[in-house]
């Protein structure tokens, strides 16, 4: 896309702050940790091999066999995601035996998913 096919950016002809919203806005805010949080967050739902194992989580807790043979990928790949799942409290795990089942944390990530899969099929 050319420069001169990029829409129009509004901008102010003169600068005028309105400092009634800028104060409501800045009250409003989290701190910057906070947001540092959100943006790590974000950056986990960033990776797609991570996408697939929620959606895989979405729909049934699994073991880590049974996920690597769903996805074509080794156990140690799925493993290694899920422990930066588990670490972004995104995933829970439980024990039966020996063998360790997996399924998504709670209703936000439940939320978090459904939303964004209704956003992104619109």
């Amino acid at each position: 896309m050319a420069l001169k096919d990029l829409p129009e950016v509004e901008s102010c002809e003169f600068i005028h702050i309105h400092e009634d919203i800028v104060k409501k806005v800045k009250g409003a805010m989290p701190g910057d940790e906070t947001l540092y949080d959100l943006a790590e967050l974000f950056r986990i739902f960033a990776d797609s091999t991570r996408i697939k194992i929620l959606y895989v989580l979405f729909e049934a807790e699994m073991c880590v066999c049974d996920i690597a043979q769903l996805l074509g990928m080794t156990q140690s790949a799925i493993s290694h995601q899920l422990r930066a799942l588990k670490q972004a409290k995104l995933v829970k795990f439980r024990r039966e035996g020996k063998t360790v089942f997996y399924s998504l944390a709670d209703d936000h990530v439940v939320t978090i998913l459904a939303q964004g899969m209704e956003h992104v099929t619109e």
